[in-house]
């Protein structure tokens, strides 16, 4: 779905499919997937039917489906963004979920190095703990999470630049001061993912992009772990 630069060139163009439902918090099929991850992601997936075999192992990272919600307790909605390479249906929902019809846009854009956007993304922050024993290798280390928002910043300066000039490995580079981060609740699955639990952060600020070639990817992507359950999506404007 992207166009890739040319050799020389400072651009690279976006292109993907956003859907953006609002749906009815107190329906007993939403209730579930906003206490189980494993069901969230079963509720993105349905828009997707048919465009992979059944069963494929990176069915998501094929179709490039993306995800991010926020539940509005007022109003007993849950907002959900999904984007993706190829166009959803929303068509098998049960009955009474929507409490609108869904809107769907083609995003289209081409991006210049040395373009300022704002961003807003829901991220999985992790990093590699190394537990050596004495007398052995280091180790890779298991992946755990930051849990409180100066973590967050030391995750955000290998994503998003340090400040200092250098870039991210996602193409842009932003001071990690000025990025703003909320603590979100994890989620977890006690069902077919028994023991699952994902940390999440909020982020939203601003970034320039350095390098066009791999911001693109960034966004179609997405950035970090966890983005079969509605982290990575950077949604940018």
């Amino acid at each position: 779905m992207n166009t890739p630069p040319q050799p020389g060139t400072a651009t690279a163009r976006f292109v993907a499919s956003h859907s953006v439902l609002t749906l009815d918090a107190r329906h007993p099929y939403v209730a579930k997937s906003l206490v189980d991850a494993q069901e969230m992601h079963r509720t993105v997936m349905s828009g997707f039917r048919g465009w992979v075999d059944d069963g494929s192992s990176d069915a998501r990272a094929q179709m490039g489906v993306l995800s991010t919600w926020s539940l509005n307790f007022k109003e007993a909605t849950l907002i959900l963004v999904v984007q993706s390479k190829v166009a959803a249906d929303w068509g098998h929902l049960p009955k009474g979920v929507l409490r609108e019809a869904p809107h769907t846009i083609t995003a289209d854009r081409t991006f210049r190095a040395g373009d300022t956007v704002a961003f807003r993304t829901v991220v999985n922050p992790t990093y590699s703990k190394r537990t050596t024993a004495p007398g052995q290798e280091p180790s890779r280390g298991r992946r755990v999470a930051h849990t409180n928002p100066a973590g967050v910043r030391k995750w955000c300066a290998r994503r998003f630049g340090d400040g200092n000039g250098s870039s991210g490995d996602t193409g842009g580079t932003t001071s990690p001061e000025t990025i703003s981060v909320r603590m979100l609740p994890s989620v977890s699955s006690a069902t077919s993912h028994k023991g699952l639990k994902i940390a999440r952060a909020e982020l939203r600020g601003t970034l320039t992009v350095t390098n066009p070639a791999a911001f693109v990817p960034a966004l179609t992507e997405g950035v970090g772990h966890a983005r079969a359950y509605s982290c990575g999506l950077i949604l940018t404007r």
